[in-house]
Parts: structure tokens; C-alpha cells; sequence
């Protein structure tokens, strides 16, 4: 919808007029924001961009994100009919872990962000993104398991959504199990939003 599409395009543009995270921002190429559906009923949430990423300003566009392709590929999905991004929307030197107070900062303007999107899934992509929402939860026990939580978005009334956290692409480039398991877990999604209403 044009006008969710030109509240994210702005919200953009405040990120970068607010100088988020300056010390990442000069050592990255550009902010990777996000793209697909600004309407999207599902929204994939990783933890940062990558080298290829920042250089094409997109998310998911190396390695990992051909894996994630074909995964949505799987369940009759295209990078058009969802939303893809990250919490931090810097890429950190050397790839290295987001930080805390990195993730802190990038947090209200993720959530602005779905408030916007108004999605019915949140999918998180790794343990970053997982414990940005749900903090107390192990990645390795709660994969594939969807939660149901509220999220408030500052100034607004809360809503519900549907978390469903997954292992991270990348893991799985270097690990056979891990890619079985993850495949085993995405195809769960189109199941658990056909019944999402009764979570």
C-alpha cells in the first residue's frame, strides 16, 4: 500500500537525519533498511547486514540469503510478498556481534517499522533477533516453536503478534544438520499462518 510504503520511506529518512549509531555508520557503506511488502503479513528479522549487504544496500543478498531464497521458495513465497530486515540496520566492522546498546538504539525504529508493516508473523532469524523480543528464550530449545507476545510500540495501543524464531541462514552454510533443521522448521510457517488466528 502506497501509504504504509511512504511511511517506511520516511522513517528511513528520519533514521538517517537521527545519526543513529555514528560510529557504525562510518565504517559502513550505507544503512540497509529493509525491502519486500510494506504490507506484508510476514516479516523476517535478522541481526545486522553483511559485507554484501551493505555494499548493495539490501538485505540477505550473500550466502545466507540464497539459502533463504530457496526456503521461501519452498513455501511458494518471494522477497516481494514479505518483508525482510535486520535489527541493526549498520553493518559492524568485521562483521563482529551487534552490541547491546547498538541493538538498544536500532530497536524503536524496528518496531516503528512493523507498527507500520502491521504483520502477523514475526519471523527472527537467529539469537540476536530472537532475544530482542523474547529475551528470556534459548534459541536452541524454542526454534520452530511460535510464541504469541505484545509489542508496544511507543505511543501507540499494543498488538499481538506471532513470533516464530528460527536459526539463522548462515548458521547452516556451515553445518549440514543445521540446514536440514532450518529447512524442517520454514516450512512450518505457511501451516502456522493458517492457523495463526487460534494461537
Amino acid at each position: 500500500m502506497a501509504a504504509q510504503q511512504d511511511l517506511l520511506d520516511n522513517l528511513k529518512l528520519k533514521m538517517l537525519k537521527d545519526n543513529i549509531c555514528p560510529e557504525l555508520a562510518k565504517t559502513a557503506h550505507q544503512l540497509v533498511f529493509g525491502e519486500g511488502s510494506s504490507s506484508a503479513k510476514i516479516v523476517f528479522i535478522g541481526e545486522a547486514p553483511g559485507k554484501n549487504e551493505d555494499e548493495q544496500g539490501r538485505p540477505f543478498v550473500g550466502a545466507a540469503g540464497k539459502f533463504f531464497d530457496e526456503m521461501l521458495e519452498m513455501i511458494n513465497l518471494t522477497r516481494d510478498s514479505v518483508y525482510i530486515t535486520n535489527i541493526v540496520k549498520y553493518r559492524p566492522p568485521n562483521n563482529r556481534d551487534p552490541l547491546p546498546e547498538e541493538k538498544a538504539v536500532f530497536l524503536p525504529y524496528l518496531y516503528k517499522q512493523l507498527e507500520i508493516i502491521r504483520p502477523q508473523m514475526v519471523v527472527t532469524l537467529g539469537r540476536h533477533s530472537l532475544n530482542c523480543f523474547l529475551p528470556d528464550l534459548v534459541i536452541g530449545k524454542v526454534h520452530g516453536l511460535p510464541k504469541r507476545m505484545k509489542v508496544v510500540v511507543h505511543g501507540s495501543a499494543p498488538r499481538t503478534m506471532v513470533i516464530l524464531p528460527l536459526f539463522h541462514p548462515a548458521a547452516a552454510l556451515y553445518n549440514g544438520g543445521m540446514r536440514q533443521t532450518l529447512v524442517d522448521d520454514f516450512v512450518k510457517i505457511p501451516v502456522i499462518m493458517s492457523k495463526i488466528n487460534e494461537f
